[in-house]
């Protein structure tokens, strides 16, 4: 496999040869990952760690760059999707999986190589299969306001609920706690659970769990493990391979195929090398070079 400094190395010597070093380089071994598994790879990357601006998360947006890769495609060969996110907006979660399930049906795999937390976890669970490392991590699910945890939120209210009706004197104390929040707050969080724990039970209970003897039943109980991971820890939590597996999710180990270990993993460095040595803060892009390439304020495709 080539390592992040073969790449690294790679990209230098081609870059001397007057190229586009770091499209050439990306698009080379994406290409190489195709031609292993024979199936549609699409590649969202987001460069969150490197840097903050508008639109590095999950948003709307990326519709555009969805429908900009899936155009052309076979769809008889299936969909992987490999994901670097931290996560971001519910809504258009909804809408990306709604899309690509309409595009591909249920024949679509999540490959994380490394991390897709909040809602790219949710995404991950819409599939039949997410493939990890050793180094891979998804997240919790439960949804955010800022840097509040809605289900947080909910759990202190309902505290606070039965704190006042135990012991009439904490009134004032919860009235100090409570009050932070403006009125229809509460409700949001309230709501903004329910939603996206449903879509994920749905989404479980509709493709990954589908064939097993009880979709609905192990789609809650999964669902509800991830919804209360963030809660028990932080919504920063990483969980692992091993982690994952143990709360229900299908998993399937990248390692357990050396081959494709070395070609996600060298994808992976490639991408993040544009990331950091490019004003790039995200890319969805095919196998073919079909791409939506975000720079700094200005969308360009290629």
């Amino acid at each position: 496999m080539p390592s992040w400094n073969t790449v690294l190395n790679e990209i230098a010597t081609t870059r001397q040869e007057g190229q586009k070093a770091l499209d050439t380089i990306r698009r080379k071994y994406l290409l190489e990952l195709f031609n292993h598994t024979g199936r549609n790879i699409i590649a969202y990357y987001s460069g969150w760690l490197e840097r903050r601006v508008d639109g590095i998360d999950i948003n709307d947006q990326d519709m555009n760059g969805f429908m900009n890769a899936v155009h052309g495609l076979d769809r008889s060969k299936g969909l992987d999707l490999i994901l670097h996110t931290p996560g971001g907006q519910v809504a258009a979660a909804e809408s990306i999986v709604s899309y690509l399930r309409q595009m591909f049906g249920s024949d679509i795999r999540a490959v994380v190589p490394q991390l897709a937390m909040s809602a790219g976890t949710m995404i991950a669970c819409s599939c039949r299969a997410i493939l990890m490392g050793k180094q891979s991590s998804l997240g919790p699910i439960d949804p955010q306001f800022g840097l509040i945890s809605a289900k947080g939120v909910k759990e202190e209210f309902e505290r606070a609920m039965r704190d006042v009706r135990t012991n009439p004197s904490s009134v004032p104390i919860w009235q100090v706690i409570i009050g932070k929040y403006h009125p229809t707050f509460i409700a949001q969080c309230e709501n903004s659970c329910t939603w996206s724990e449903s879509l994920v039970c749905e989404w479980l209970k509709t493709n990954m769990f589908k064939d097993h003897s009880n979709p609905e039943e192990e789609a809650q109980k999964t669902t509800g493990k991830l919804a209360e991971l963030g809660l028990k820890s932080s919504h920063a939590k990483h969980l692992s391979l091993a982690e994952a597996r143990e709360f229900g999710l299908v998993i399937e180990g990248i390692e357990d195929d050396q081959t494709l270990q070395d070609l996600v993993l060298t994808v992976h460095h490639a991408y993040m090398h544009t990331i950091s040595n490019a004003p790039v803060f995200k890319i969805i892009e095919n196998h073919t070079g079909a791409a939506v390439v975000q720079m700094t304020n200005i969308p360009q495709q290629r």
